[in-house]
């Protein structure tokens, strides 16, 4: 039985990746940070085995800022594959916390390597780099050979991680891939992310629960496909016979008003009865455009996206609708007392 750990398991991802480890036969290793309170909302679902009542994801806890204990729980497990999916993720955030967003998202990465490369049998290793990356874009659409113009904190510690990817694989002759992903949202994604903001607000809209949405750049493009579409991509990745890096995309891009004309259509309400745009969601040094070119990973990798923009909208609508139909009755429910 094939092994794995997955840092960052309770994102987005995580949760997506490890269903899809589990699913193929994998024992699956899941890294989570010590905190007061539990924030495993995502996999939950994906602890017991309701035939055999064991744990089917097995979690650890560890942290990128701590190389010894990476270290340890690396040897102690001797996985076959290492998905590195820790970070922190929001673009904007790492404008308010650049030295935390760089030290997990650059020097944690780094962490794992030397972690690896000290082990008799080491693992194969993937990376989640980020089309944030290219940022200030030099071409479109960007492909592997486009050159990185990082714009935010996040950017430049992820210029930083994959470099030292394909520094390691190249000096030392590990296995270890870059999966450049661009924009990938689903009904897990995280509720500051703008796609998840605006399914949720738009959803409480229609029942009534609120009235106003506050965004920034609406004419932000991105290429934006489903997450759980793209960890297939990473693990192709590290099927392959020999590592590289590759661009994950979908090859189309929308703007955050296209986005809000597919949500709100989506429900019948006009939008722009509803949607102010507030100052402070802009970034400091905003990234217009970008677009992904996917082609490599669908010849050397055999893969494609399958959930179109559309699709992927009304899906969020759809989980998003049922948590504020709960909202409404538990709001009534108050009320009537």
């Amino acid at each position: 039985m094939p092994s794995a750990l997955i840092t960052g398991v309770t994102g987005q991802d995580g949760s997506y990746l490890a269903e899809l480890l589990l699913g193929k036969g994998y024992e699956v290793y899941g890294l989570i940070r010590r905190s007061s309170s539990f924030t495993t909302e995502r996999i939950d679902h994906l602890y017991q085995d309701p035939h055999e009542g064991q744990p089917r994801l097995k979690l650890r806890y560890g942290d990128l800022s701590d190389g010894t204990n990476i270290s340890a729980v690396l040897h102690d497990l001797q996985p076959d594959e290492v998905y590195n999916l820790a970070a922190q993720s929001h673009v904007r955030v790492s404008f308010d916390q650049p030295i935390y967003t760089v030290d997990v998202g650059a020097l944690g990465v780094l962490r794992i390597l030397e972690a690896i490369r000290q082990m008799k049998n080491p693992p194969r290793f993937y990376q989640a780099s980020s089309s944030e990356m290219f940022g200030d874009v030099r071409e479109t659409p960007q492909t592997e050979t486009t050159p990185f113009y990082p714009r935010s904190p996040y950017g430049c510690g992820k210029v930083y991680a994959y470099w030292q990817t394909v520094n390691y694989r190249e000096a030392y002759k590990l296995f270890t891939c870059n999966g450049i992903l661009f924009n990938h949202e689903s009904p897990r994604r995280g509720e500051t992310f703008v796609t998840r903001k605006i399914t949720r607000a738009a959803t409480r809209i229609k029942l009534g629960l609120q009235d106003k949405l506050y965004l920034g750049n609406l004419d932000a493009k991105r290429d934006w496909g489903f997450a759980g579409d793209y960890v297939e991509a990473m693990w192709r990745m590290l099927q392959h016979d020999s590592p590289d890096d590759y661009v994950v995309a979908t090859g189309e891009t929308h703007s955050v008003r296209e986005f809000l004309d597919e949500v709100f259509g989506y429900l019948d309400v006009d939008w722009q009865k509803h949607v102010e745009i507030d100052p402070r969601y802009f970034r400091p040094t905003e990234v217009d455009l970008l677009l992904g070119d996917a082609s490599k990973a669908r010849k050397v990798l055999n893969w494609e996206p399958k959930v179109t923009f559309k699709a992927l909208a009304q899906m969020m609508v759809d989980e998003d609708m049922k948590i504020a139909r709960k909202e409404a009755i538990l709001k009534e429910h108050g009320e009537s007392k």
